[in-house]
């Protein structure tokens, strides 16, 4: 048990409402919740017997506490939210969704534009979402596009127009840029789009038949006939989204624990349409109950950051909570209205949450099969190179072009597949171009040079290429000091280069392993070997991208750092420079007329 004196702690502990985090012994975060009453709730993890086995472990790792005060509950739930986020315990049930969700923007220009928009609102303008997808917004973006001639262009595109692009000869843009559209016509669009997305679709509807029947009387037939197609479209969208009931705003949350895993399944409707769905798989500490992990879910979905505006006036829950109450009057306090959390449901809310738990369950399912798909690939694996386990692997693959821009690339496969969070990317230096010995020695370098926790060592490491490639390997192993030793496999391609013929290369090559083309052994060293050869890849283009673009604008006298990121932010990168005018280059913030000219005459003489 814990050596932490937690009698002498509790002496000290107020009453009042707060948050606590537990630290072990390296001091790092284990744990933090949130207390109506801190001496209570924390007191609670101490007593004499504590029938639930995650949290004796959980206790028997506290090395010292740290508490603070709030004024309210609220107060206490959002900044256990923030906590959590900021610390990501081992023992507090995680939301793994660590994006920012998605907005359309509606911008503040002159001629506003409509745009997705993800992460902090540094732009001006109306923010409408969130959105469960970068999907759902795209899709969106296009349906309004047919319906609204609003701009959805670059702000560098939109200024560098001297003449309609093809979005206006497609009716899907009124083209403010070139003076196409007047004004107050392009105003009383932007304010439909407005409205349309605030959940107005009717006053839409309304406006627009008036609109018509104006311009039918004035004998503007081609008019009419346009706002007829808007409307027509408008109609037909709300068609294919509505939503067999009369809920205009409910967020319905589905929930299923099945094999060890837990799926909760977010059912949205907004204006009586479903704006989308969106599973989750949070990560769940052992033994958790339905009641801890649904509660967690909760305060982190809504209360996370940007989640606040996203809080639905009704929360259709697959059973009752403890703290249900609670998280209501939390919820309803920070979105400055009632909100209603609901478990007792009868009619249609019946049916949608049925509907909800029925996605969570397929989910499940599916998740499961991808996952015994991998499991029964690292088993074969395991068989073939006569290992007892195989927890981590890594690959490294070189790219470049004749020895210019090299970059190696280490990519990360556990036991849940690829980990993209762990891959990484090497710019070579130092070494004779195009010598891809050389550059797998400084990868290895930089990747274990300075390696002392041995959970970090994989069990395998992958080379992408034959003996020689592989013997680098083993030199630099040969200095290796901690305990584990990783085994090293060169990948050699086979003849022609075709898949399914690859040789497994061992002891510097000494030794070869051959395994059937068809086994998903193979399928999944291929896997790794083609991911570390993608990210290689794509690396070594945007380094000789990123040096191509620089080097144009570098060899121009008196146009220094500054002013070579103001053309490029500006004029929207290096193809928006090059297409620029002389009159365009002198509107850039600190561009002189006379740099402007040096500029144009040097591009066009590179061109």
């Amino acid at each position: 048990m814990t050596s932490f004196d937690h009698k002498a702690f509790l002496k000290t502990l107020s009453t009042e409402p707060g948050v606590y985090r537990m630290y072990d012994s390296e001091h790092q975060v284990i744990y933090v919740g949130k207390a109506k009453s801190l001496k209570k709730r924390v007191s609670s993890y101490f007593r004499v017997n504590i029938p639930d086995s995650k949290t004796r472990v959980l206790v028997s790792n506290i090395d010292s506490i740290e508490v603070t005060l709030t004024n309210t509950e609220t107060e206490a739930l959002l900044l256990e939210n923030n906590l959590i986020k900021k610390y990501q315990p081992r023992y507090n049930i995680l939301l793994r969704d660590d994006k920012s969700y998605p907005y359309i923007l509606l911008s503040g220009h002159k001629h506003p534009r409509l745009a997705f928009h993800r992460g902090s609102r540094k732009y001006k303008g109306e923010y409408f979402g969130p959105f469960p997808s970068s999907a759902a917004v795209s899709e969106s973006l296009r349906l309004m596009q047919k319906i609204f001639p609003v701009r959805q262009c670059e702000d560098a595109y939109y200024r560098a127009r001297s003449r309609p692009c093809l979005q206006h000869q497609l009716k899907r843009c009124a083209a403010p840029c070139v003076g196409k559209v007047s004004d107050d016509d392009y105003a009383e669009q932007v304010d439909m789009v407005r409205q349309f997305l605030s959940g107005k679709s009717q006053q839409v509807i309304a406006k627009l038949v008036e609109r018509m029947e104006k311009a039918s009387v004035a004998l503007d037939f081609e008019l009419a006939a346009k706002v007829r197609d808007q409307i027509a479209l408008l109609r037909q969208m709300q068609e294919q989204q509505s939503v067999a009931g009369n809920f205009a705003e409910m967020d319905v949350i589905g929930f299923v624990q099945q094999n060890g895993l837990s799926a909760v399944h977010m059912l949205m409707i907004r204006d009586h349409k479903i704006l989308g769905t969106k599973t989750y798989f949070p990560k769940v500490p052992k033994d958790s109950q339905a009641d801890e992990i649904l509660t967690a879910f909760i305060g982190q979905y809504y209360l996370g950051s940007g989640g606040t505006s996203r809080i639905a006036k009704e929360v259709i829950l697959p059973m009752a909570l403890q703290e249900q109450d609670d998280l209501a009057s939390a919820l309803g306090e920070v979105a400055e209205r009632k909100v209603q959390l609901k478990s007792q449901l009868r009619g249609e809310r019946a049916q949608y949450l049925a509907l909800a738990n029925k996605n969570a369950a397929n989910s499940i399912a599916v998740k499961q099969s991808a996952q015994d798909s991998i499991n029964k690939r690292y088993a074969l694996l395991k068989e073939a190179l006569q290992l007892s386990d195989i927890k981590r692997m890594e690959c490294f693959d070189i790219s470049h072009t004749m020895g210019e821009n090299t970059v190696a690339s280490c990519v990360v496969f556990d036991g849940q597949g690829p980990n993209n969070k762990e891959y990484r990317r090497f710019n070579v230096e130092g070494i004779t171009p195009g010598d891809d010995y050389a550059a797998m020695s400084f990868a290895l370098n930089k990747r274990y040079g300075k390696l002392k926790d041995e959970e970090k060592v994989p069990d395998v490491i992958f080379i992408d290429g034959g003996k020689g490639q592989l013997g680098r390997a083993e030199a630099f192993f040969e200095r290796w000091t901690l305990d584990k030793m990783p085994l090293l496999i060169g990948v050699a391609k086979g003849e022609g280069r075709k898949p399914g013929l690859e040789t497994l290369l061992i002891d510097g090559g000494r030794r070869t392993v051959n395994i059937a083309s068809d086994s998903p052994a193979l399928h999944l060293i291929q896997h790794i070997r083609d991911e570390s050869h993608r990210f290689a890849i794509a690396g070594h283009r945007n380094k000789r991208q990123k040096q191509r673009t620089q080097s144009l604008l570098e060899e121009i006298e008196g146009v220094g750092q500054k002013r070579r990121q103001a053309l490029l932010k500006y004029l929207g990168g290096m193809q928006g420079v090059k297409a620029a005018n002389i009159h365009q280059l002198k509107q850039v913030p600190g561009i002189s007329p006379q740099t402007a000219e040096k500029i144009f005459n040097h591009l066009h003489d590179k061109a």
